[in-house]
């Protein structure tokens, strides 16, 4: 994470770092190396189709033969396989997302206006017809992501929803993952990982047609696959490593503000974590709980590297400043822990998703509870775009119904730009009309 020089001029002088990035690189860097890879691979899967799929499936996956489809009894009694608490949890986390994304579509409604007499336009909201879930299930099986994709693309009215995961050591599926997809309404599951699974189904090799949208979270390869099959199909976002930033003040806890920031920085080893405070005295304390915390935490291989390559602790002069800051940075995820939390949250602009007050946590989102999405843009992303929800998987469908007596205002206007362009044609449509309406 870092602060752009440009946007924060007229504050320069009112922040400065208690604790910079050790690496002075974006985290999210695209490398050569796996765009060139990624390049051969879609070009060998589209000259080759499932052949080449399932040979990159031996290759990187240990896929032994066999069918790549799990049934749907496997599907529907992969809850039965998990211990009870887990299986409670999962479906709790189903649940709410379920009942937020319902709450979201209830708002996008269909409406019809009529601009002047005879103009009448409007719009319908219809949803894409097929659409391709990753789930990942690599080191950290993210099991809410079936609850981010399948299950908000379902509760837009999404008719086919199929989903790729990426096999165990054993070489079956996550059960957990596989669960939470199964709640959250999945047509069709494919024991099938990284750049081959993504590819399979945007070029429909998994005997359903090409998929019209593609979505889900993955590593390095998965991403820039989305990145060069966009395009060919629509994607939710590009998301780089997991983020988080902090803004809290004397009054948080710094044991709570450095949970918090080790929370996300367990993502992975180049996740940033950023603090910004109006206290030098408690930016401080929450450095000293970071590094007390890391020393008993299991994933402290992780987590130390991400909070020592990318970890950053700015101290702003005043809560303006602040502002200035976070909205700079446009973090993923974006912690208000402060005695003002309405100001914050009045005057902040840009990020993913915000969770405001010392009771919230980017986890209860993370993992399904709080029923927001988790699939949010990062690297500054947030400066111009918003994280994945059902109005993502709707066409906003516009129309037009135009009545005789709106023709001549229509027409006559149109004629005279299209004259002015030098459209032809286009002048035409409208004065054929014109004439029609003067004969009738």
């Amino acid at each position: 994470m870092r602060y752009s020089t440009p946007l924060l001029q007229s504050f320069e002088g009112s922040f400065r770092h208690l604790k910079t990035p050790l690496i002075d690189a974006p985290a999210a860097q695209r490398e050569p190396a796996v765009i060139e890879t990624v390049t051969s691979m879609l070009l060998d899967i589209q000259n080759r189709g499932l052949d080449a799929v399932l040979d990159y499936a031996r290759k990187l996956d240990n896929y032994q033969g066999g069918d790549i489809e799990l049934t749907p009894q496997q599907i529907a009694t992969s809850g039965d396989r998990l211990p009870a608490d887990l299986r409670a949890a999962i479906e709790l986390g189903s649940a709410r997302t379920k009942a937020f994304a319902a709450e979201q579509r209830s708002h996008l409604t269909d409406f019809e206006t009529e601009l002047v007499p005879g103009l009448v336009t409007g719009a319908r909201y219809v949803p894409v017809s097929r659409v391709g879930a990753y789930l990942p299930a690599g080191r950290f099986p993210l099991t809410a992501s079936a609850f981010m994709t399948v299950g908000v693309a379902k509760a837009a009215g999404v008719p086919t929803v199929i989903a790729c995961t990426p096999p165990q050591p054993d070489g079956g599926a996550n059960d957990a993952v596989v669960y939470a997809a199964h709640l959250s309404g999945v047509d069709r599951v494919f024991v099938l990982g990284g750049v081959q699974a993504l590819a399979a189904m945007a070029y429909g090799l998994l005997g359903e047609l090409p998929i019209d949208m593609l979505v889900g979270a993955g590593n390095a390869f998965v991403a820039e696959a989305k990145r060069q099959l966009f395009g060919t199909v629509a994607i939710d976002l590009l998301a780089g490593p997991s983020e988080v930033a902090v803004l809290s003040d004397e009054t948080a806890d710094p044991e709570i503000v450095a949970a918090d920031l080790l929370g996300q920085a367990e993502h992975g080893p180049n996740s940033p974590a950023a603090l910004v405070t109006t206290s030098e005295e408690h930016g401080r304390a929450v450095i000293a709980a970071v590094e007390r915390q890391l020393a008993e935490l299991s994933t402290e291989p992780i987590a130390g590297p991400a909070w020592r390559d990318y970890g950053v602790v700015t101290v702003a002069k005043d809560r303006e400043t602040a502002v200035a800051l976070m909205d700079d940075l446009a973090p993923e995820h974006l912690e208000v822990l402060t005695a003002d939390d309405d100001w914050y949250h009045d005057n902040l602009r840009n990020y993913g998703s915000i969770f405001l007050g010392h009771w919230s946590t980017v986890a209860y989102s993370d993992k399904g509870m709080a029923g927001t999405n988790h699939v949010l843009p990062t690297a500054g992303g947030a400066k111009h775009s918003a994280g994945l929800s059902v109005s993502r998987f709707l066409k906003p469908l516009t129309y037009q119904r135009i009545a005789r007596e709106a023709t001549p205002t229509l027409a006559e206007a149109v004629q005279v730009i299209s004259d002015s362009e030098g459209m032809a044609a286009h002048s035409a449509t409208a004065t054929m009309r014109l004439a029609t309406y003067t004969q009738n």
